[in-house]
């Protein structure tokens, strides 16, 4: 009787971990700690929830005792990937087509470095290979832009330069931008404090008639930045209030933890997610390391209205260079 009891307990919360670990939401709970982390991973989840269907069904036939409990747990693993692998579905799993470029097109690169790793032959190579006119660096220096720029600027592709560091003790803390000079020279206050630990490079056009440009860095929701993260995350939403803004790179967050912090339909503030408008957002672009689809998608393109999405792919050409993240590259369109 009692192993019953307890095999019913296991089972009713095993049950209830699942349903929140498949829809957090459902309990507001998208940003509690672990279940922010584990969200963050739904195509890693499905394929570790599959491993322990296998195990449990090899259980269930060698056992008879425990057969009943082990079919159950894998019924409701089962349940669980089929919710998650529901909601990835309407993320889309990747779909890299672009429209031919128009004249007033802007395409933007995004690539968290990790302190400078891939060099800045690697980082120019992929910049002039996409035609990037705004590139998005967290964790690349301002020495490492200039390199960038020099090379660019050698290809014909001149670039502005702005960088933020909120100190020189880790390359962590420097987030860098590139604009093309086609775009007309920003301004950048280098002082402002924006994201809480990591820095946010918020770029206003100087002649007003461009997008304000924010390269985004926000910190990772690590046990003892769970505070941070949040807040980094409501700071991202006021940041786009304005009619005209693109936002690109390390969001450290994926479309499970926006809920609350789109104004109408869109994501996060005014904007919306290009993966998500593309039919890309269940690709992963964290850990490098990590099959595509198994990673987390947690570094976007986020615009207002009036730019349309004619194109986006997360760059797996380039795994072995160094970064933990995949590059991200989106062609914009003005809308209308």
């Amino acid at each position: 009787m009692f192993r019953s009891f307890f095999a019913a307990v296991a089972i009713i919360v095993v049950a209830a971990v699942l349903l929140v670990a498949a829809w957090p939401q459902l309990f507001g709970l998208a940003e509690a700690p672990i279940i922010a982390q584990v969200v963050s991973l739904r195509g890693l989840d499905v394929a570790l929830a599959l491993v322990a269907v296998i195990v449990l069904t090899l259980v269930a036939l060698s056992s008879g005792r425990a057969r009943r409990f082990a079919t159950t747990i894998a019924v409701a693993l089962l349940v669980f990937c089929a919710i998650s692998v529901a909601v990835l579905s309407t993320r889309g799993f990747g779909n890299p087509g672009f429209e031919s470029a128009a004249a007033n097109d802007v395409t933007v690169l995004s690539w968290n470095t990790l302190g400078d790793a891939p060099g800045a032959d690697a980082i120019a190579s992929l910049a002039l290979e996409t035609g990037a006119e705004i590139v998005t660096l967290p964790e690349t220096t301002n020495e490492t832009g200039l390199a960038v720029a020099g090379l660019m600027s050698a290809a014909g592709s001149p670039m502005w330069v702005y960088t933020v560091a909120y100190d020189t003790v880790s390359k962590a803390r420097s987030t860098t931008l590139l604009v093309s000079a086609s775009l007309g020279e920003y301004t950048v206050d280098v002082n402002a404090k924006t994201t809480s630990v990591l820095p946010t490079v918020v770029a206003t056009p100087q002649n007003g008639a461009g997008p304000t440009i924010i390269a985004v860095h926000a910190v990772a929701p690590l046990p003892a930045e769970m505070g941070h993260w949040a807040s980094d995350l409501r700071w991202l939403a006021t940041a786009c209030a304005n009619t005209n803004v693109i936002m690109a790179g390390d969001f450290n967050s994926t479309l499970d933890h926006y809920t609350g912090l789109g104004v109408g339909s869109a994501t996060i503030g005014g904007c919306s997610d290009a993966a998500l408008a593309s039919n890309n957002a269940a690709v992963g672009t964290w850990p490098a390391a990590l099959p595509a689809l198994l990673g987390a998608p947690i570094d976007h393109v986020m615009t207002t209205p009036n730019w349309r999405v004619t194109g986006m792919r997360v760059v797996q050409s380039h795994d072995g260079d160094g970064s933990d993240h995949r590059p991200i590259l989106v062609q914009l369109s003005p809308a209308g």
